[in-house]
C-alpha cells in the first residue's frame, strides 16, 4: 500500500517542527506558536493545488503560506533541515529524493 504524497510531506513538516521547537527553542513539547504554525501547513498541505503531484514547497510558483508564517517556516527548515538525519534517516531520504 503506497502512502500519499501529502501524508508524508505532513509527517515530515510534524518532525521538522518537533525538531525545531525541542531544540531550538528549548521546550519538551509543542510550544503555542510551533502548534499554529503546524497546523497551518497541514492546513496547506492539505489545499494543496497541485496534490499528489507537488514539488517542495520553496520551488513552488503558487506561494499559498501567508509571508509571515512563510518565514517562519523557512526558519524552521533551516534548523531542522541538517538534523533530520539523526532523527529519521529513511524520512529525511525520502523528502530528499522526493519519492
Amino acid at each position: 500500500m503506497k502512502v500519499s504524497r501529502i501524508a508524508l510531506e505532513k509527517k515530515t513538516v510534524e518532525l521538522m517542527i518537533g525538531i525545531y521547537c525541542r531544540n531550538k527553542e528549548k521546550n519538551k513539547i509543542l510550544c503555542t506558536d510551533c502548534e499554529e504554525l503546524l497546523r497551518y501547513a497541514h492546513a496547506r498541505l492539505d489545499r494543496c493545488p497541485f496534490g499528489e503531484k507537488k514539488g517542495a514547497c520553496k520551488e513552488c510558483t503558487v506561494h499559498c503560506y501567508k509571508p509571515v508564517l512563510r518565514e517562519r517556516m523557512r526558519q524552521v527548515v533551516r534548523f531542522s533541515g541538517p538534523r533530520m538525519l539523526f532523527y529519521a534517516p529513511w524520512q529525511t531520504i525520502r523528502h530528499l529524493l522526493n519519492l
